[in-house]
C-alpha cells in the first residue's frame, strides 16, 4: 500500500532536510571550531578538513548503488543510524591523546555517511510526493536544511563556548556538545523508521531503471550517462567554470574561523565561540540566506547573462572586509558582526550565479545525474584549494593572506569571462549550443 498517499509532507520533509543539514555543517564547519578549540594549527586544520569533502566530490560514482540495492527509504533511515552512532563516536575520542586521527576517521565516516543520505533522501523525496507536491515543498526542505546551519554553526558553536565558560575545559564542552549530536540523530533515526511514509515506487525495480532490467545493463546505462557528461560542447569552458569559480572563497572559507578565534597579538580577532555563534553562525547564515532569495530573483527577472558580472563581484568584493578586519581589528560588535553579515549577504548572491549555471549545464535528458557530476565538481573547486589555504596564511600572516584571497579572484574571473559566451540570456536554458 503507498502510505506516502495518507501522511502529510509536513509530518517527515522538514525533519527529514532538517537531518540532511546537520551532518554537513558538523563535518565542514564545527569541525573548524573544534580543532581550532584544541589547539590544532591552521595549516592542519585547513589540509585534513579539506579531505572531508572527498566523499561529496565523488558521491555520483556510488550513488547507483543506492539505486540498485534496497530502497531510498532505507538507506535513508540506516544512513541516520549509523551518523547517530559517529556523532558518538566523535564525543568519546575528544578526551583521547590522538584525538586529532581519531575524530578525523569518524567525520570521513560522518562525510560518507552524509554523502549517501543526501542520495537517498533527494531520491526519496522525489519517490514520496507527485509533482505538485515536490514544487510545494521545495521552500521548506531549503528553509529546514538553513535552520540546521543556524542550529550548528550558531547554536551548537555557542553551546561548545557556554559550556567552556562553566568548566574552562573545551575538550569537555565539545564532548557535550557532540553528545547532544548524538542523541538528536538517535531520534530522528527512530522517528523517520516510524513517520516516512512507504511509497511503492521506492522499489529496487523502480529505481534501478527500467523494469526487468539487470544489473549490469543499468551500470552500462550510468556508464553512458556519466560519459555525455563530458561530451557537452564547450567541456573545457564548463569544468573551469566550476572548478575556479570558488577558488578565492574556498581558502577563505578555512581560514575564517581560525581568523575569528586567534588572538590579537597573532593577528586575529579574539572572538569567544559564543560570539562566533550569534555573528557568524545565526546573523551571517541569515544573511546568506537572503542574498540567496534575492539572487534567484534577480536571476529569474533579468537573466543569467545580465546579472553574471554583478553576481560576481558580489561574491569576491565583500571579500575586502576580512582584509579591513585584520588591518584594524575592531572591538566594536557592531563593526565585526555588520563586516560578516555584509560578507555572507555577497557570498549568497554570488553563489546563485553557480547555482543556476550548474542547472544550465545540467539541462537535458539526464539532467539529475549530470547535477549530482557538477555538485561533485563544486566539491572539488572547494577541497583542492582549501589544502593549501592554511599553509598559506602560516608564511603570509592573516592580513596579507586576506590580500591573496582577493588576488585569487582573478582566476574566477577568468573563468567567468570565458564561460559567459555561452551562457544564454534566460533562466533553465542551456549553457551551450
Amino acid at each position: 500500500m503507498d502510505s506516502s498517499r495518507n501522511r502529510s509532507p509536513w509530518a517527515w520533509v522538514p525533519t527529514l532536510y532538517f537531518a540532511q543539514g546537520l551532518p554537513y555543517v558538523a563535518v565542514n564547519l564545527l569541525s573548524l571550531t573544534l580543532y581550532k578549540n584544541l589547539g590544532v594549527s591552521n595549516t592542519e586544520i585547513a589540509f585534513y578538513t579539506s579531505w572531508l569533502n572527498f566523499p561529496w566530490v565523488i558521491k555520483p560514482l556510488w550513488s547507483p548503488l543506492v539505486d540498485l540495492w534496497r530502497t531510498k527509504r532505507w538507506w535513508t533511515t540506516l544512513m541516520q543510524w549509523v551518523m547517530a552512532v559517529s556523532f558518538g563516536l566523535v564525543a568519546l575520542s575528544i578526551p583521547a591523546p590522538w584525538f586529532f586521527q581519531a575524530t578525523l576517521l569518524v567525520f570521513w565516516l560522518m562525510a560518507f555517511c552524509s554523502a549517501t543520505h543526501d542520495i537517498a533522501a533527494d531520491g526519496f523525496y522525489m519517490l514520496a510526493l507527485d509533482k505538485p507536491r515536490q514544487a510545494a515543498f521545495v521552500g521548506v526542505r531549503s528553509t529546514a536544511y538553513r535552520v540546521a546551519m543556524i542550529a550548528g554553526q550558531g547554536g551548537l558553536v555557542y553551546l561548545a563556548g557556554y559550556w567552556y565558560g562553566t568548566g574552562g575545559d573545551y575538550a569537555a564542552a565539545w564532548v557535550k556538545v557532540f553528545g547532544v549530536l548524538g542523541v538528536v540523530f538517535l531520534l530522528a533515526a527512530l522517528y523517520h523508521q516510524s513517520q516516512l511514509p512507504r511509497p511503492a515506487a521506492d522499489g529496487v525495480a523502480e529505481s534501478a531503471g527500467a523494469e526487468g532490467s539487470s544489473t549490469g545493463e543499468v551500470l552500462r546505462e550510468w556508464w553512458i550517462v556519466m560519459a555525455t557528461f563530458f561530451q557537452k560542447p564547450g567541456i573545457l569552458r564548463i569544468l573551469g567554470f566550476l572548478l575556479l569559480y570558488r577558488f578565492a572563497e574556498a581558502q577563505l572559507l578555512k581560514l575564517v574561523t581560525p581568523f575569528l578565534l586567534d588572538e590579537r597579538a597573532v593577528g586575529g580577532l579574539g572572538l569567544t565561540n559564543e560570539q562566533i555563534g550569534v555573528y557568524y553562525g545565526t546573523w551571517g547564515v541569515v544573511a546568506l540566506t537572503v542574498g540567496g532569495l534575492v539572487g534567484g530573483w534577480l536571476v529569474s527577472r533579468f537573466g543569467l547573462r545580465r546579472m553574471l558580472w554583478p553576481l560576481v563581484a558580489a561574491l569576491h568584493v565583500p571579500n575586502a572586509v576580512f582584509w579591513l578586519l585584520a588591518i584594524y581589528q575592531p572591538e566594536s560588535a557592531w563593526l565585526i558582526g555588520g563586516g560578516l553579515v555584509l560578507e555572507q549577504l555577497g557570498y549568497g548572491l554570488g553563489f546563485t550565479a553557480y547555482l543556476v549555471y550548474m542547472m544550465m549545464v545540467a539541462d537535458g535528458p539526464h539532467k539529475t545525474a549530470h547535477y549530482a557530476l557538477c555538485t561533485g565538481c563544486m566539491a572539488l573547486g572547494v577541497m583542492l584549494p582549501g589544502m593549501f589555504a592554511g599553509w598559506v596564511q602560516a608564511q603570509l600572516g592573516y592580513t596579507q593572506f586576506f590580500v591573496w584571497v582577493l588576488v585569487c579572484a582573478v582566476p574566477s574571473l577568468g573563468a567567468v569571462a570565458l564561460a559567459q559566451g555561452k551562457i544564454q540570456d534566460g533562466f533553465g536554458r542551456k549553457v551551450a549550443e
